[in-house]
């Protein structure tokens, strides 16, 4: 590979996206904000750790970044050790966080400032997905620079959408992942009236699977919801962040979205019991608070 590939950001998604990028074989070079994740994944990888973001931007032609939101970008691009003060002109900055819309555009316009690109690509599929290098990247910015990139996202993702000007990536993945919340609140209220009218959830799990109440979030939900087993694959609090910023949207374009609202106020509810931490799926809780029963 000719391109040399930095990762920031080493999480639940980003350990496993960046093992596939080293897997691929590009010459990489990772940071974390904890040096000690970076120097376990070093080990198990063929990567390079650096001290700093700086340090990133200085050994790679291409910089992956995947950290919570968009603060977070900010610091590492462009902060005071961000990856603008090692990185050479042409530069390109894939940011695959989710961090909406305007931050997206925002930052894009101020690394084209200093002569870097930028493409925001979030992407879709949670921590098994990410593992095995299946995930759908939804891709905003310049076509030549999605081109440049298309070799590193294929290292992650089995499904590259381009989705138009820089941001339009970002505002794809909100929407999308307000209507995956929404549905796991319907399987979380449909296997509760279930359980609550005396219906035998194995058949009622069946029904749903094979008609038209069927859904990825069925598939992936409904077994940890009925077992209560909350280990992270997506946390709750990263799910309500997102929610917020495509409410935060739908507001300025003065478009209601009443069940992603509901559905955010269930998060907010859960995320105040104590599950913030929790895979999202811990919303039944809140749900159960609501009947007045557990599931």
């Amino acid at each position: 590979m000719s391109e040399r590939v930095g990762f920031i950001g080493l999480g639940i998604m980003g350990s496993r996206m960046a093992a596939n990028v080293a897997r691929a074989g590009f010459e990489l070079t990772v940071f974390n904000r904890t040096r000690a994740t970076a120097e376990r994944f070093a080990q198990g990888h063929r990567a390079a750790v650096a001290d700093s973001p700086a340090e990133v931007g200085a050994a790679s032609d291409l910089v992956v970044t995947m950290v919570v939101d968009g603060r977070q970008v900010e610091e590492v691009l462009l902060g005071a050790r961000g990856v603008i003060h090692g990185a050479r002109g042409g530069t390109l900055c894939v940011d695959m966080s989710t961090i909406g819309r305007a931050w997206a555009r925002r930052l894009g316009q101020r690394l084209g400032e200093r002569g870097l690109a930028m493409l925001d690509a979030p992407v879709t599929g949670s921590a098994p997905r990410a593992e095995d290098g299946t995930l759908t990247i939804m891709v905003g910015g310049e076509p030549g620079d999605l081109d440049r990139a298309r070799g590193l996202l294929g290292a992650m993702g089995s499904l590259i959408v381009p989705a138009g000007p820089l941001g339009n990536g970002q505002m794809v993945k909100l929407i999308n992942n307000a209507v995956a919340a929404a549905n796991a609140a319907v399987v979380a209220q449909a296997l509760l009236v279930g359980a609550a009218t005396g219906v035998d959830l194995d058949a009622l799990e069946a029904v749903l699977r094979a008609g038209s109440g069927a859904s990825t979030m069925l598939e992936l939900k409904a077994t940890p919801m009925r077992e209560h087993d909350y280990r992270p694959l997506f946390k709750l609090a990263h799910m309500l962040k997102d929610i917020d910023l495509c409410l935060a949207e739908a507001g300025t374009a003065a478009v209601p979205f009443p069940a992603a609202a509901e559905t955010r106020d269930l998060l907010a509810a859960a995320a105040a019991q104590g599950h913030a931490e929790d895979d999202f799926c811990a919303l039944l809780e809140a749900v159960q608070v609501l009947a007045g029963r557990r599931l």
